[in-house]
């Protein structure tokens, strides 16, 4: 017994040796070192714990895109389901009417956008040729005087760094999937995903929720709500500017088209407006673009200038009233945060991470904010109910 006692002495004296020594070597750290140390190997835990969240999304880019896909789906149509079962609608029909109204409004859209164009393509083939043909005659005359050889070889080069530049851009628009397989994979998980996050939505976010440990659960719960409410501010006010990108370049075409000799393509231009519009800064350069285009070949350099001042004007509208009064208010991010997120987005993931990159800050920025102000340690409940938190974030 006495040995025993003897040893538990000599351990714990030392044990507390050792803490001297390393006491006395920590002092010898200046604090603004150990600080930094301190932050660091946070720094570089939650980068570990980012980047495998991030490797895990690319792996699984399949199944991630359409299920993201489908949560902003139901950020937009779960208040419209709302109003309609609060005016008596059985939840059963509510949940039908939202999602077969979509299919039928983006089945409207491509029909439209496919038979308009194919019913003006012929014309809009002769007319790019007769502009070529225009082009070659100004580029051969003074000052240029450039032979055949010399524009055949120039306009060759441009046309293989525009399929160039093309092939990249459709490699990240299909990057949900390469075979008609993936592609209609991704619908059906969409669609999937939609209907279940209208039926028990509420559910699905309380099992979420349950996962945490029990002292997180409240702040868990409250960015979640937060980020919901940001979510689908974002979709509403984000196809309000697309609607006015695209009635405002639409009208403008409309009205070309009745003081020259016609604009063609308005209906397909204005829907390629509201669709690129959900792509910030990147959306509206390429469908501005295509209208000055379609403007130019039909109609030519005075009608096509006139068409670039109606989409500047348009653009800067946007910029100027509807991105800081509205689109700020509800996303509360800094343009510059928008442009670089859009920009590493699409660097990433091509077009779907260019969508997505904005409302994934303005979800995160939301969320973070409320775990850093402390709000959720006032909520007496540590679980989510059905009928309390979850119902006002996921449906």
């Amino acid at each position: 017994m006495g040995f025993r006692r003897r040893s538990e002495h000599a351990a714990r004296a030392d044990t507390t040796a050792r803490t001297a020594v390393s006491a006395r070597a920590d002092e010898t750290v200046a604090p603004g070192m150990r600080i930094a140390a301190a932050w660091s190997w946070r720094v570089l835990v939650v980068a570990g714990v980012v980047a495998l969240v991030g490797y895990l999304i690319v792996a699984l880019h399949i199944v991630v895109i359409p299920f993201l896909i489908a949560v902003v789906l139901s950020a937009l149509l779960v208040p419209f389901k709302n109003l309609l079962v609060r005016h008596r609608w059985p939840r059963w029909l509510a949940v039908a009417v939202n999602e077969v109204g979509v299919l039928v409004i983006v089945a409207g859209l491509v029909t439209l956008i496919v038979w308009q164009v194919k019913n003006g393509f012929p014309d809009l083939e002769k007319a790019t040729v007769s502009r070529l043909d225009d082009l070659r005659a100004l580029l051969a005359a003074p000052p240029f005087n450039l032979s055949t050889t010399d524009i055949n070889s120039y306009l060759e080069d441009a046309w293989a760094a525009i399929q160039k530049d093309s092939s990249g851009i459709l490699s990240g628009a299909l990057s949900i999937g390469s075979t008609a397989g993936h592609v209609l994979a991704g619908v059906l998980i969409t669609l999937f995903s939609t209907l279940f996050i209208l039926i028990d939505g509420a559910g699905i976010w309380a099992w979420i929720v349950r996962l945490f440990p029990k002292r997180a659960r409240p702040a868990v719960r409250g960015a979640g709500e937060a980020g919901w409410t940001t979510l689908a501010n974002f979709v509403r006010v984000q196809i309000f500017v697309a609607a006015v990108d695209a009635v405002g370049i639409g009208l403008g075409a409309f009205i070309l088209g009745i003081f020259t000799s016609g604009f063609p393509l308005v209906l397909p231009i204005a829907i390629v407006v509201f669709l690129g519009s959900f792509i910030p800064v990147v959306g509206a350069v390429l469908t501005g673009a295509v209208a000055v285009f379609v403007a130019l070949v039909y109609l030519g350099p005075v009608p096509a200038l006139v068409m670039l001042g109606i989409v500047i004007l348009v653009h800067e509208v946007e910029n100027h009233v509807l991105q800081p009064f509205i689109m700020g208010t509800a996303v509360k991010v800094h343009p510059l945060a928008v442009v670089l997120a859009v920009a590493a987005g699409g660097f990433i993931a091509g077009i779907p991470g260019a969508f997505f990159a904005v409302p994934l800050v303005a979800v995160l920025n939301v969320m973070i904010g409320y775990i850093a102000q402390g709000r959720w340690r006032t909520d007496p409940h540590d679980t989510p109910t059905p009928t309390r938190g979850p119902r006002r974030v996921v449906h």
